[in-house]
């Protein structure tokens, strides 16, 4: 399995902010404990782990081994602090390969989704409604789409594909237009509950119909 992140995946929580983290937790208090929940594209994982430490039942899913093994250092070192252990279930894959349908109470996505062109970013959009039970959450945290005014526009978009253009470079991840989740999730029979906004980016909680 060809690891694209088998060099950025080295440096790739130096691209991260105050605001990102926030993004990336920022619907996981709709977790409650036992609750079983899937992160997509996982990455370094603070997310993951935090959804853990709430008492939920955690499974992680990425296909780039050196993510997951950064993941694993994050993992440990909390370990070690807390002098607590924590259980994630951590599975190195493609998403499209695992079937696991109906079974999550919540997918989240990540910073994940852009990495990809827009017919395979649907593709697993619709894949992750799929793993999710009825009335299943599905969140997806990433780079907001831009609102009508002109200098928010033309900043977040600038901000887009220089970070896009980045991971071109180092991954081979796609470079594309910022795309508009909430309208993705809506066009899938998702009903749209919530957005929350850091800066330059959105949380964006939708819910699977029962």
């Amino acid at each position: 399995m060809r690891d694209k992140y088998w060099l950025a995946g080295h440096f790739y929580e130096l691209t991260t902010s105050a605001a990102v983290d926030r993004c990336r937790v920022a619907m996981l208090d709709y977790l409650q404990p036992g609750e079983k929940v899937l992160f997509v594209g996982v990455g370094h994982g603070r997310d993951a782990i935090y959804a853990a430490q709430r008492g939920a039942d955690v499974t992680v899913v990425d296909m780039s081994k050196t993510m997951l093994w950064k993941f694993q250092q994050n993992l440990d070192k909390i370990h070690q602090e807390s002098e607590t252990s924590i259980a994630v279930t951590q599975v190195q894959s493609d998403i499209l390969e695992v079937t696991d349908y109906e079974q999550y109470d919540m997918v989240v996505a990540n910073f994940f989704l852009n990495v990809f062109y827009r017919d395979m970013m649907v593709k697993l959009l619709e894949h992750m409604v799929k793993l999710g039970k009825p009335g299943a959450k599905i969140v997806v945290g990433d780079f907001a789409y831009p609102d009508s005014n002109l200098l928010s526009r033309v900043s977040q978009t600038l901000l887009w594909y220089s970070v896009a253009t980045t991971f071109w470079v180092l991954a081979g991840n796609a470079v594309h237009p910022i795309y508009n989740y909430p309208e993705e999730m809506k066009s899938l029979g998702l009903l749209v509950q919530e957005k929350k906004y850091f800066h330059e980016y959105w949380s964006v909680l939708g819910q699977k119909r029962i």
